[in-house]
């Protein structure tokens, strides 16, 4: 089965605004020059061109206007990385990740600030001016996806582009309330940006909620080059899944702690599992990043312009990436080897857990912290960031409320869910679920289909990872007792369906009870089931271990669809009890 197009998420062109691509530029500008936030943009684009672009837009992003940070190529505009003498003229291209978006329909309005060459959390070391959080501006935005962070907060844009190699598109987006996504390295193509620690850069997009940020996110995925998607890949998590969570939290802020012990209690509220597990090696790592032989990869990247430019480049910034330049190969190779023993440790802790809970920064600084210690503060704001892609792990940064901050306002509050690598797909239906948005649900929240709510196509079904659609009838229904050997194999419960009316219901001998879905043809029902989506390595490990008398064939539904489904062999049908009359497995159940 191909996977749903994303418009289906969003609800079709311009459905995330509500108005016509023109009015919503024209919106965008004016509130551009309402907010007087110069800081947050390097290159905005001329209104009468973005209005022209938006107007003749077509595809399942049309009517979202899309900020890109400015370490991330866009034709005709300088690629600046917030130095401007780094840029030698308009970039000739898009990006690949620009240009994906851009086909689907998003329209550029400009790019964006940010921490120079990427190197920071914080979101003020730029010449353009530090960018100041959107809500309290004695804050700081959270970096290095600064500006594009700010953007979507202020409601300037609905989708930005960030990198994110250190939690430059996390932190920002827990700093300013809104989704941030991280995919797997590799899964989104870093063809156009400006790299920092190009081993551990990823390109990340963020939005105001889940579903145009999932959306964004599997159109901007895959493409060639890009890392391919294991066949056997989950397409969601568990009824209940499990969430490690740090043992002890440190470092946190005044309240910080208590909003996340709030955020833990909503995922269990949710239905998810907490198993607090040992987090010393998760953050050893972390400080691996800046702190050993690791941050050579920094002065790989941009320290040649570096060392011959010092006089254009922030001062934090410039003594960070010199100082990369000094690292010897013996301490960069001694450090990876003891990031590889970590990595095996802070794994084998999440082997039997679905994902990993975090808070996405411990506390918030003011400009004023960060001007009088600009590396403690930026290194301490990584605190729950810094290990992620040392770990090839995936992760969702969502907002989970708000504390009271230093008794100078409210902050915005953040966590993180995190999984290795492909997981994308269940830390996507976990978020979810934190936020309390619903999702399928655990087995004791009632019948599927009576006011459960049906969760979207997961992004990575869209960005490559091949699904299929499964309809059961009986036994792997939503709370009977072969569920969980769906639920297992990462698959996604997708709603309540009826066959066409041409199939009837048998009762079989087994164990436990089955039913035996036949088809008739003239004469026959239309029996209630649920339709499931599992990758197809998956469904081959499930086909394997069918045990007879069921089998797999194709099933036409009353919609249309023909889909895979629940069958049995001619001998067994015959011999069960007919059941048709009920309908339905459950309601044969009930009857009972």
């Amino acid at each position: 089965m191909t996977a749903t197009a994303p418009s289906e998420t969003l609800g079709g062109p311009g459905a995330a605004t509500g108005r016509v691509p023109a009015d919503r530029v024209d919106d965008a500008y004016d509130a551009v020059a309402r907010v007087n936030r110069a800081e947050v943009w390097i290159g905005l684009r001329e209104r009468d061109e973005v209005r022209a672009e938006a107007e003749v837009a077509e595809g399942p992003l049309a009517g979202l206007l899309l900020a890109v940070k400015n370490n991330v190529d866009v034709a005709g505009l300088p690629t600046t990385a917030a130095c401007p003498t780094f840029a030698t003229g308009p970039a000739e291209a898009d990006a690949v990740a620009v240009a994906r978006l851009r086909s689907a329909g998003a329209t550029v309005i400009g790019t964006t600030n940010l921490d120079q060459f990427a190197t920071g959390l914080v979101g003020q070391r730029s010449p353009y001016g530090g960018v100041r959080d959107a809500r309290r501006p004695a804050y700081v935005s959270g970096g290095s996806s600064s500006g594009s962070a700010v953007a979507v907060a202020l409601g300037l844009a609905d989708l930005a582009i960030g990198t994110d190699t250190a939690g430059s598109g996390r932190v920002p987006a827990a700093y300013q309330g809104i989704v941030g996504i991280k995919p797997t390295l590799g899964v989104v193509s870093t063809e156009g940006v400006v790299p920092a620690c190009r081993s551990w850069d990823a390109v990340t997009i963020m939005a105001r909620d889940l579903a145009t940020a999932g959306a964004a996110m599997g159109v901007m995925a895959g493409g060639p080059g890009t890392r391919a998607w294991p066949a056997d890949a989950p397409v969601g998590a568990p009824a209940r899944p499990r969430l490690a969570v740090p043992d002890e939290l440190v470092a946190m802020a005044p309240g910080w702690a208590e909003a996340f012990g709030a955020a833990v209690d909503q995922a269990r509220t949710a239905g998810c599992a907490i198993v607090p597990i040992p987090f010393g090696s998760f953050l050893e790592a972390a400080r691996l990043l800046y702190d050993g032989g690791l941050v050579a990869e920094r002065h790989a990247a941009v320290g040649d312009f570096v060392d011959t430019h010092r006089e254009d480049v922030d001062p934090t910034v410039g003594a960070i990436i010199a100082r990369a330049g000094d690292v010897r190969a013996s301490d960069m190779l001694r450090d990876r080897e003891r990031l590889d023993a970590l990595k095996r440790e802070s794994l084998a802790l999440l082997t039997d857990c679905d994902a990993l809970l975090v808070p996405t920064a411990p506390g918030q600084p003011t400009r004023a912290d960060v001007a009088a210690d600009p590396v403690g503060v930026n290194s301490w704001v990584g605190t729950y960031t810094n290990f992620c892609n040392l770990f090839d792990l995936c992760a969702v940064a969502v907002p989970a409320g708000e504390v009271a901050d230093q008794g100078d306002g409210v902050a915005q509050f953040g966590v993180t869910l995190l999984a290795p690598a492909f997981g994308d797909a269940v830390v996507a239906d976990v978020a979810a679920r934190v936020r309390g948005l619903g999702s399928e649900g655990p087995s004791d929240r009632g019948t599927p289909g009576d006011g459960a709510v049906v969760p979207p196509l997961p992004w990575p079904a869209a960005a490559g990872l091949a699904t299929t659609e499964l309809f059961v009838v009986g036994a792997h229904l939503v709370g009977q007792p072969l569920e969980r050997e769906l639920r297992d194999r990462g698959a996604l419960w997708c709603g309540p369906a009826r066959t066409a009316a041409a199939y009837a219901l048998k009762a079989l001998d087994t164990t436990p009870p089955k039913p035996g879905l036949v088809r008739v043809g003239a004469g026959g029902a239309a029996i209630r089931g649920e339709v499931w989506r599992l990758s197809v390595g998956a469904l081959g490990d499930f086909l394997a271990a069918l045990p007879s008398p069921m089998n797999l064939g194709a099933v036409d539904l009353e919609d249309g669809r023909e889909v895979l489904g629940f069958g049995c062999d001619a001998q067994s049908a015959a011999g069960g009890a007919d059941i048709t009359r009920h309908g339905g497995w459950k309601a044969y159940l009930a009857a009972r």
